[in-house]
């Protein structure tokens, strides 16, 4: 019999060798950096083609919604009742569906709460110990689920989807009618934290409300894995159908409402006063009041017992959200986007002004002109922004941000910029991705880092040197070369994301304009930006279908940059390593100076750091030509190449390394001894052989005294310490940001 110790030798070399195995394997397996990206996207079919373009067979799902909504100012509690009407598009019989119950990520037993992880660091005071015993009732409350015929139907709650089980399977090209009442608590931001709420003004007893993800929603389902159902764990965002909506909203009377959409009965719940200004302001290209100041103040007041019930309308959106409170003062002015006229407006209280009211509703006009420039014509009849404290938070032509002055009205040229910053992001995003409708609960940065892209184009034509956050390559080098363990690729799914800000706002802005300035260069990027924004208007773009229309349009194979800059935790640190000047004499009175003996000589002396060749930096270690030979070459050609082989005098060999793993073009700024400069641009298939390091020789006319690799801080590489040659201790402070 064998013995154990026998049996354990024998499994000790058997994972010797497996590993040895796969150790060769990993080695065998092609890591060229300009391999195609056909193991990371999917396979095209004939829902979505090779193109990136919808396939001849693309579908999509589509919910229309009729909602009457009640906002109860006494309890901060919303009540509703819905019908849903689900269209089913998709070639398969459904016999269950899926909604989405987003309130419940503040249910006491949710995910969100149970999964979040804490720390007494910096929780040593009684008021902020509070956030360890949150005992809120958020959460949807059901209180029924029928079919049109008002028969009740099965369902069942999975923490934040709620799956209905249908009688008869939903058949391909068939529709459904559902009917869903519901209630559930609002929560005070300022407690409870979330995308929508409520804020509380002590001075006056009054709330803004700011109100979404407030009713049962349709899952989204599609090619590309059936039903969404991640749970919502209150970073990642919605996965959406398009549909139309008609919603009645009941308030308190001495309410204002703004809501996704256009109001249906101004002449029922505006003055005669009121209407009017709202007409006049949709021929105005200057903001104009609707709702005034003093009408705000006086509201204020109030505490009506009676309700108004505003109704809305919009077609062919992916949500609803709304705001209410006495408090809203109310701007309004056109802006033409093509041959659309679109109402920019803005709602926010007294404590916003001056700074709201100088600004708000320019920015917004302004944002649907810049963004529209690189998309397409803003479609919707409004585009409004809503100002509650300490939020920013995007729907469907209605938006929620924050950015107020002091109590005085003073603000800084900071908080000002800060404030106009949010607006273009939150307004943008009615373009990426309440048009653009891509998966947020999956890939973050296909809203948020497109956005932030045009965000920044925008701020900068808003005003010339505009403090942008995010965009340019220096403003994301320090996070690209943090710890490996605490950044993760920008292609990781949104709940798992560390560095949200970074990772799914900041790099992917940076990438694209890299892309846009340095790489493909502004009309070739524009052109194939806006045919992935038009194609795919209206629909549910994938990662795939964006990478290969920018790439179809461009015609540029960019397979090596999405992956470095969307696969990896690679970064950008490029560096000049060595370089040598060849030398070439071409008077005769110098060859007979100098026999082959004397080139070599003076060639080892190059090497040595203290020595100087007839005053050459021996920072471009020497190595002169032998003239005599090369002399009868160059005579043995037609006069025509002669003539160029005699310009140029100076050969310099540089080597660059790639110390950071993510590939780059080259930008190369030679400074020559006369004061002039030439910049070189080289494209990145230079590293197609060789991802590590790469030698070249450039062919020039002038000694040159310095090269700088990225002179302008164009690919966003972490260390220019190593980017010059000669070496130099310390950057010019031009060069150099903190």
């Amino acid at each position: 019999m064998l013995s154990t110790r026998f049996f354990g030798m024998f499994f000790i070399v058997l994972a010797i060798i497996s590993t040895q195995i796969l150790v060769a394997g990993e080695e065998n397996t092609n890591h060229n950096k300009f391999r195609q990206l056909t193991s990371e996207l999917p396979t095209p079919n004939v829902y979505r083609t090779a193109s990136g373009a919808p396939g001849p067979q693309y579908y999509q799902q589509k919910a229309d919604y009729r909602m009457f909504i009640e906002l109860d100012d006494n309890k901060q509690r919303i009540v509703g009742k819905e019908t849903i009407t689900y269209h089913n598009n998709s070639p398969e019989a459904l016999s269950y569906l899926w909604l989405q119950l987003d309130q419940n990520v503040r249910a006491e037993d949710s995910d969100a709460m149970t999964t979040e992880t804490s720390t007494m660091k910096g929780h040593r005071s009684f008021t902020n110990m509070h956030v360890f015993h949150q005992n809120f009732d958020g959460g949807f409350k059901i209180d029924y689920v029928q079919d049109a015929q008002n028969q009740n139907v099965p369902f069942t709650i999975v923490k934040t989807m709620m799956r209905v089980d249908l009688k008869t399977s939903l058949q391909s090209g068939s529709q459904i009618e559902l009917n869903i009442g519901w209630w559930y608590n609002i929560n005070d931001r300022e407690k409870i934290s979330g995308r929508s709420g409520m804020e509380y003004f002590p001075g006056d007893g009054n709330y803004i409300y700011t109100i979404a993800q407030f009713f049962p929603r349709m899952a989204v389902y599609n090619d590309v894995e059936g039903w969404q159902t991640k749970t919502f764990l209150g970073s990642a965002e919605f996965a959406l159908n398009f549909g139309d909506y008609h919603v009645e909203i009941t308030a308190p009377a001495d309410h204002v409402i703004a809501a996704t959409g256009e109001l249906q009965n101004a002449a029922q719940v505006l003055t005669v006063q009121q209407q009017k200004r709202l007409q006049e302001a949709r021929l105005s290209d200057t903001p104009l009041k609707v709702v005034t100041e003093a009408e705000a103040r006086d509201a204020e007041k109030s505490r009506s017992k009676l309700k108004k019930t505003w109704i809305f309308e919009a077609k062919n959106v992916r949500d609803f959200a709304f705001a209410s409170s006495r408090k809203f003062l109310w701007d309004a002015m056109g802006v033409s986007s093509g041959t659309n006229q679109v109402m920019a407006m803005a709602f926010y209280p007294k404590e916003g002004n001056p700074l709201w009211e100088e600004y708000a509703t320019r920015v917004v006009a302004h944002t649907l002109q810049s963004y529209s420039k690189y998309t397409f014509d803003y479609p919707w009849p409004t585009a409004q922004v809503v100002h509650t404290k300490n939020i920013g938070m995007e729907y469907p032509m209605i938006c929620f941000t924050g950015r107020r002055p002091e109590e005085n009205g003073n603000y800084s040229n900071k908080l000002r910029d800060a404030m106009i910053s949010v607006i273009i992001h939150e307004i943008g995003h009615n373009y990426f991705p309440m048009i653009v409708n891509s998966d947020e609960r999956r890939w973050a940065w296909m809203d948020e880092g497109l956005n932030s892209f045009l965000q920044y184009l925008t701020e900068q034509s808003w005003q010339a040197g505009f403090p942008s956050r995010r965009g340019p390559a220096h403003k994301v080098f320090e996070y690209m070369q943090s710890d490996k363990s605490d950044i993760t690729p920008i292609m990781t799914d949104a709940e798992s994301i560390l560095h949200l800000g970074a990772n799914a706002y900041a790099k992917p802005a940076t990438a694209l304009n890299i892309l846009r300035e340095s790489i493909l260069g502004r009309d070739l990027f524009d052109f194939a930006f806006r045919e992935y924004a038009q194609r795919w208007e209206f629909k549910h773009p994938t990662p795939a279908d964006f990478f290969r229309t920018m790439e179809d349009a461009s015609g540029i194979d960019l397979d090596w940059f999405w992956r470095g800059w969307f696969f990896t935790t690679d970064y950008v640190d490029l560096a000049i390593s060595n370089a040598r000047l060849y030398k070439i004499y071409q008077k005769e009175e110098d060859s007979k100076k100098r026999a082959p003996s004397t080139f070599r000589n003076s060639n080892q002396l190059a090497n040595k750091d203290v020595q100087l060749i007839e005053g050459m930096d021996l920072a471009f270690p020497v190595t002169f030509l032998e003239e005599i030979r090369f002399a009868d070459q160059v005579d043995a050609l037609p006069p025509a190449e002669q003539k160029h082989w005699k310009e140029y005098d100076y050969y310099y060999e540089l080597t660059i390394e790639n110390r950071g793993g993510l590939i780059m073009p080259l930008v190369l700024l030679f400074e020559f001894r006369d004061g002039t400069t030439e910049k070189k641009n080289i494209p990145a298939e230079i590293w197609r052989r060789n991802n590590e390091s790469v030698t070249k020789v450039f062919s020039l006319n002038k000694e040159v005294v310095q090269i700088t690799l990225d002179p302008y801080f164009e690919m966003g590489d972490v260390d220019m310490h190593n980017n010059r040659w000669p070496r130099n201790v310390s950057l010019p402070e031009s060069r150099v940001f903190k």
